[in-house]
């Protein structure tokens, strides 16, 4: 019966018959089909186009003016023909602004022709909060370690399947991104969390994170801050991108 009750009526209302009760949680604290329940924001989601017009564009095809060099000064990556790409040697770059929980999208591109083989081949990264990467590499026919081709997260997991295009053909990656939460003392209370998809293929479902990303080593976590930048890896391979957008998800 006080389930039922939970289901159909307001806080207001269920206080008043299950008297010394607690609030539910917020996924019942509504009547069902309560019209006085505040609905969603409206946002265009925009097209192929068009990022959604709630995000926040990093690169829209004309500068790097949202990104800058890791080690300080302004970003050293090459801009043309709508796309950026990796200047090998020139180093990482680091957006701007700083980001916690968060939907990413961005296209990248490997080398044409392909030249190496296993990680010395088209090999770049995107760091969620500089930290936590999921790996772009052209993984077409090029065998590697499963956990470090392209859509794992690198170290930890590998991808479901291998939904790799050739190089130079243009790809995907939907990062939806949750943080980690840490305590007063620093201790870790969740760990971070991340779904992916890669060109439209979900290849991460929910994921919980071991830690920040390390080459050969166990992942590890350590307190950080709350929003942090994202990072694109310079691994002296000239990797491309274009359409780079966040929307940032707001605790509900």
């Amino acid at each position: 019966m006080e389930a039922r009750l939970r289901q159909l009526v307001s806080p207001a209302v269920l206080a008043m018959l299950l008297p010394g009760r607690p609030l539910p949680l917020d996924a019942q604290q509504w009547s069902v089909h309560d019209m006085d329940r505040p609905p969603p924001q409206a946002v265009d989601p925009g097209s192929v186009e068009r990022p959604p017009s709630d995000a926040i564009v990093l690169f829209g095809g004309k500068d790097l003016s949202q990104w800058q060099a890791k080690r300080g000064g302004p970003a050293g990556w090459k801009v043309e023909g709508g796309y950026f790409e990796v200047v090998p040697g020139s180093g990482d770059l680091v957006s701007v602004p700083g980001f916690g929980d968060c939907q990413l999208h961005l296209e990248w591109a490997t080398p044409v022709p392909a030249r190496g083989e296993g990680q010395d081949r088209g090999n770049s990264g995107v760091f969620l909060m500089g930290l936590y990467e999921v790996q772009i590499l052209d993984s077409y026919r090029n065998r590697t370690y499963a956990d470090g081709q392209a859509g794992a997260v690198y170290g930890q997991f590998p991808p479901r399947v291998n939904v790799s295009r050739p190089p130079g053909a243009w790809q995907e990656y939907d990062i939806i991104f949750h943080r980690p939460r840490f305590d007063a003392s620093g201790r870790l209370r969740r760990p971070a969390r991340m779904t992916v998809f890669h060109n439209g293929v979900l290849v991460h479902d929910g994921v919980e994170l071991t830690g920040a990303t390390a080459h050969r080593a166990r992942a590890a976590y350590t307190a950080h801050a709350d929003r942090l930048p994202l990072v694109l890896q310079d691994h002296g391979h000239p990797v491309r991108y274009r359409n780079i957008w966040v929307r940032e998800l707001p605790r509900r």
